[in-house]
């Protein structure tokens, strides 16, 4: 069986490993524009689906189980994007202080040979402590989270500045909820336990 990660994100790469299960990764091209009348929940959705068609539909990926994912944020209504430098990164953080943001994860399995397709979004809730100007700035300095969206990584120091954590996957927050793949490769009669690499386990 041939695993095809749709992303050249190093962190769903790492994700998706803790599974052991053998995989590749191939970068999509897609258009990842927003649609003015979509839904975050739609949005994300669609991307990911369109991520995993991109790969699934070229010859040499056909008979491959095609994994697309994407992620936005959101407070208050507003997708928020990657801060990309400090003063971003500060304020997106002051806003957040003592508020919750929301996650949403959008997550597509194709296999185009058997003509399959499953998908699902999941979602996931960070609140924050009552952050101070000095406690998010050395948060910053260590960490430079300016590549993810909502200005933190929560698999490193971002833990510090939650008050607490609510879905049923914390692999969501890294983009690549894994309790969810398992299901969708379910969907398809897919038992991923039968393809882990076991002699890595000396089995």
């Amino acid at each position: 069986m041939k695993i095809i990660l749709a992303s050249s994100s190093a962190y769903r790469q790492t994700i998706l490993k803790k599974l052991h299960i053998p995989f590749s990764n191939v970068t999509p091209n897609i258009d990842e524009s927003s649609v003015a009348t979509e839904s975050i929940s739609d949005q994300v959705e669609r991307l990911a689906k369109n991520k995993a068609l991109s790969i699934s539909s070229q010859s040499a990926y056909k008979d491959s189980y095609v994994i697309g994912s994407d992620q936005l944020a959101s407070f208050k209504g507003q997708v928020l994007g990657k801060p990309g430098d400090f003063a971003t990164a500060k304020q997106q953080l002051l806003m957040f202080s003592g508020q919750t943001v929301r996650f949403y994860t959008g997550l597509c399995l194709v296999h185009a040979a058997n003509n399959e397709l499953s998908q699902i979004v999941e979602t996931f809730d960070v609140t924050f402590k009552t952050l101070t100007e000095s406690q998010i700035a050395i948060y910053l300095k260590i960490e430079q989270p300016y590549d993810c969206a909502g200005s933190f990584k929560c698999e490193g120091l971002g833990i510090a500045l939650f008050e607490s954590l609510n879905g049923r996957d914390p692999n969501t927050l890294i983009g690549l909820p894994l309790i969810a793949l398992i299901d969708l490769f379910n969907t398809m009669s897919v038992n991923l336990f039968d393809y882990m690499q076991k002699d890595e386990l000396n089995m």
